[in-house]
């Protein structure tokens, strides 16, 4: 991703660019709040890709600009930034960096107490999803060991910039562009100091360093793993124990022991000669051996192909003909997400306390249609415990159907979505939902991504 020229009206914008060729500052955009109403539906549910796990704080919304195509915008809540000046400042200041490797800021809103960025989207998912949820596509050695390498060249370029601190950098915050390569994305950049410090000095780069650490454990292990516990992870484990076991041994040890090493040197508390991120530009680029391998045939991000109707599943069939009686049959029958949720055995033992005849009441009702009964059991299901199967939102979606509360049942749909984004089921769902409040072109579009997503894992099933 590189920098692109901003206009200042939202009518006739210059062509992107996606090199960074230097010359003048790029301008950005102020756009008002009903500019950005307009472009993500008055912030519909839909269109939320919240990219820091869902923090109420850092809401982000798919837009669409006339002329420009998709956005990313950000919605912050809670007052965020009281001073206007600053904030806008601080837009300004993130606007002009200009890097590969870094999501641009296209523009902002500052229109009374509302505080929002614009970004450009990147339509390929974050790390996050890629590297935790998709365990039908495993993100191979190579991808990994470049993702590391880009976002430590971007953050030393962001470094170089004044900007030594980020917000809460994770896998959320690792975007792929629309060839597959990994950006950073601007949002995190933006930082609200107080008493007017706004020094290059005036933020511990040590814990930028750190969360570093955290993504390169992440990368090692294929796991979220909350920045607490990263520290815990690297020095009670071997190389050998803690590399992701779905990569089957395809990974170079030399270069993974490398990459332990650094985590290590990132996650110190306590350490005399802190690393910067000219330190871990220098050790990762050593690493990069597929220098001329495309980063979309790395991801193994297939071109989307047509699915005739004819062929589509018992589940696909049953959304398009809106038969809710055939959809309740299938579902009653489904359990293809159990891969989602995996719990410690302690946590399992918390979990299933006191609830699992809430489950069992929910689903014999299920069964027997009691769609109300079934209604009632999930949503007490889903208050009372942290994990829940995306089926149980599934289900809901379907009762809600039943009981003529489409707007209910997507929104249920779209938090099955969230925890299992590449399930099918959870699109097919939507799709009636939207088809039931009328939103036939959303509908469809919606159909036809749970049928590639379909597609796409029978494809998978095949060739293992």
């Amino acid at each position: 991703m590189g920098c692109c020229n901003s206009s200042p009206s939202m009518e006739d914008p210059p062509q992107y660019t996606h090199q960074n060729q230097g010359g003048s500052d790029p301008q950005i955009t102020m756009f008002s709040i009903s500019d950005l109403n307009k472009a993500t539906e008055n912030f519909c549910l839909k269109n939320i890709v919240s990219e820091n796990g869902g923090e109420i704080s850092d809401i982000v919304y798919k837009g669409r600009l006339r002329n420009r195509g998709f956005i990313a915008v950000k919605k912050f809540m809670n007052m965020a930034w009281s001073d206007p000046i600053q904030f806008v400042e601080e837009a300004h200041r993130v606007g002009k960096l200009c890097h590969n490797s870094v999501v641009n800021l296209i523009g902002y809103c500052c229109d009374g107490n509302e505080r929002l960025l614009v970004a450009d989207f990147m339509p390929n998912d974050t790390l996050a999803k890629r590297l935790f949820h998709r365990k039908s596509q495993i993100m191979e050695w190579d991808m990994r060991v470049r993702v590391a390498f880009c976002i430590a060249q971007a953050l030393d370029y962001c470094g170089g910039g004044g900007f030594t601190s980020y917000n809460n950098l994770s896998a959320y915050s690792v975007l792929f562009d629309e060839d597959g390569d990994a950006c950073l994305s601007c949002f995190g950049l933006m930082k609200e100091f107080k008493d007017n410090q706004r020094t290059t000095g005036s933020v511990n780069s040590e814990s930028l360093i750190f969360r570093f650490g955290t993504l390169l454990v992440n990368l090692l292990s294929g796991k979220q793993i909350p920045p607490s516990h990263a520290p815990e992870m690297i020095h009670s484990k071997s190389v050998g124990e803690l590399i992701d076991p779905s990569l089957k041994g395809k990974f170079s040890a030399e270069e993974a022991t490398v990459i332990f090493k650094l985590a290590s040197q990132c996650l110190q508390y306590e350490d005399t000669e802190s690393l910067n991120t000219k330190d871990l530009v220098s050790t990762l680029e050593t690493l990069q051996t597929k220098t001329n391998a495309s980063s979309y045939g790395m991801l193994e991000m297939a071109k989307h192909k047509e699915v005739s109707l004819n062929q589509l599943s018992t589940l696909g069939d049953a959304c398009l003909k809106m038969d809710l009686t055939a959809i309740h049959k299938i579902l009653v029958m489904a359990e293809d997400d159990k891969e989602v949720v995996e719990l410690s055995f302690e946590e399992w033992l918390e979990e299933v306390k006191g609830i699992q005849d809430v489950r069992k009441r929910g689903d014999q009702a299920f069964l027997e249609k009691d769609f109300e009964t079934a209604i009632d059991c999930y949503s007490q299901l889903i208050e009372s415990r942290r994990m829940v199967y995306p089926s149980v939102y599934a289900r809901r979606c379907l009762c809600y159907l039943f009981c003529n509360q489409p707007d209910r049942a997507l929104k249920d749909g779209m938090v099955a979505q969230q925890l299992f984004p590449d399930w099918p089921t959870a699109f097919y769902l939507q799709s009636v939902a939207l088809s039931k409040l009328n939103m036939i072109t959303d509908s469809a579009d919606t159909f036809k991504e749970a049928t590639l997503l379909e597609a796409k894992r029978q494809h998978h099933e095949e060739e293992s």
